[in-house]
């Protein structure tokens, strides 16, 4: 008899799920993060996502959120939704030995912005013409256990109006 109530105080209650939508800050083709010309972003070591090959250098908010951190070069950033869910957005790849050239923030860290608002601008051929890559990793941070259920949607996209992920948030 005991055993039982044990068993039914041990059950977890059912938790519900929001599906929360995040739609491409950048217009382009998105594709599996494996197709990431670098080991941290496509062997998943900075988080779940997708990343967008940018055909125009706006980076936009894909949703309502608080700039948690913009690394001072302006090649990324760190948006936090309100429910906690952290997004890392990395316009290219090496792009931090620009040292800032070519990228214009319109945002600094603690700053709260709304889908659609224009977080940082870049130059794409000025990128390109030093040798850099412009795919643009977009990544649900976190590892183990705290990584919620992930889904990507591959193609074109255009910037706030495309559905890139579907994250499963816990409530």
């Amino acid at each position: 008899m005991f055993s039982r109530w044990k068993a039914k105080k041990e059950e977890k209650p059912t938790e519900a799920v929001t599906r929360l939508e995040i739609y491409a800050p950048v217009s382009g083709q998105s594709v599996p993060l494996t197709e990431v010309p670098d080991e941290t972003f496509a062997g998943g070591h900075m988080g779940q996502g997708i990343a967008i090959e940018p055909i125009e250098g706006r980076l936009t908010a894909p949703f309502d959120g608080k700039i948690a951190h913009v690394v001072k070069t302006n090649h990324a950033l760190i948006l936090e939704h309100p429910s906690g869910l952290q997004l890392l957005m990395h316009i290219g790849i090496d792009t931090v030995s620009l040292k800032g050239n070519g990228f214009i923030s319109h945002i600094a860290s603690g700053d709260e912005v709304k889908a659609g608002q224009t977080l940082i601008e870049f130059d794409l051929e000025m990128i390109r013409s030093a040798g850099y890559r412009t795919i643009t990793p977009v990544i649900v941070t976190g590892s183990g256990e705290d990584l919620p259920e992930v889904n990507c949607h591959y193609g074109a996209v255009s910037a706030g109006q495309s559905s890139i992920l579907t994250v499963a948030l816990q409530q």
